[in-house]
């Protein structure tokens, strides 16, 4: 995959199951397919959103697998790695190759809060593991590791980590990277709400999770910014924020998992320990949906701007 390539939307993609907890690829594909039609430009699977912590890793290889073989063969499908072992993750790495993935999205150890020396090591044996390029996943409000401008200036050294997923939810931390690295990086916006802000910065993509359902206006948002049309792109995301905070909760999956099956392109079911959303807390989210589905704004041709 070459550095070029990470840019643009890429959706962390819900993982839809069936009722009797299995994957419902057909539905996997139905959503794949709303994605492309949308503009995206490539898909992370098994990611958190994907409900990864109760994947198998067969089931995350067959997500892979089932990706690559319907869509466009220029579209990265990029694997997330989210290990609490070293050895896990790198054996993850190497065989994520070998399925036909193009990148991977990496996340600091899980459970055990590494610190730096150790992180740095753990993101480093991975890269060394395999050919793959590598994104970083810098969140210290989820997974407690922050991984600082110090720790990246050690990455760099590394050809194959080409990207940083930026979700510290500091937006000048964008501009402190562009200031230090230059392109040395890819930088992606990994907050929904921060998704026009972080674009006007500079920001080269997004990892977006309310994209699961609305693929559209997440991709005009991104392309009316970078053709610098930003008063029809605020028009948008005025429209989408309310949407967009569903994503900074932690039943993000339950919730972006009704709007998707709202929009008819996904399915509420989880896997245990989560539950489906019920009562007055469905009916909550439920009436930000409805109510974002009643005013969708109509979209200018944003898949033909000039930028």
């Amino acid at each position: 995959m070459d550095k070029e390539l990470w840019q643009g939307i890429f959706p962390a993609l819900v993982t839809p199951f069936k009722a009797d907890d299995t994957i419902d690829f057909a539905l996997f594909g139905k959503n794949l397919q709303a994605q492309v039609d949308a503009g995206i430009s490539g898909v992370i699977v098994a990611g958190s959103l994907g409900e990864a912590s109760t994947l198998t890793t067969d089931e995350k290889y067959d997500l892979v697998k089932f990706a690559k073989g319907i869509l466009p063969g220029s579209m990265p499908v990029v694997l997330c790695i989210a290990e609490q072992s070293t050895a896990v993750a790198v054996a993850i790495a190497r065989e994520a190759e070998v399925i036909g993935a193009n990148g991977l999205m990496v996340l600091p150890p899980m459970r055990y809060k590494a610190d730096d020396d150790e992180t740095v090591a753990y993101f480093t044996a991975i890269a060394n593991s395999t050919s793959l390029p590598l994104m970083i996943y810098n969140n210290p409000v989820d997974y407690k590791i922050e991984v600082t401008l110090a720790m990246f200036e050690e990455l760099a050294s590394i050809p194959n980590i080409h990207a940083i997923k930026e979700s510290t939810r500091d937006v000048s931390n964008v501009t402190r990277l562009f200031n230090r690295f230059g392109d040395r990086f890819k930088i992606f916006c990994g907050v929904d709400t921060l998704i026009m802000e972080e674009v006007m910065l500079g920001a080269d993509g997004v990892v977006g999770g309310l994209v699961d359902a609305f693929p559209k206006e997440t991709v005009a948002i991104f392309n009316l910014v970078k053709a610098g049309r930003y008063q029809e792109a605020l028009s948008i995301y005025r429209w989408y924020l309310p949407l967009l905070e569903l994503d900074i909760h932690p039943k993000l999956v339950q919730n972006i998992k009704l709007a998707a099956a709202q929009m008819g392109i996904g399915s509420e079911y989880v896997r245990a320990p989560r539950m489906v959303l019920k009562g007055e807390e469905r009916a909550r989210v439920l009436a930000v949906i409805q109510a974002a589905i009643e005013t969708q704004p109509a979209l200018p041709d944003y898949l033909n701007l000039a930028s």
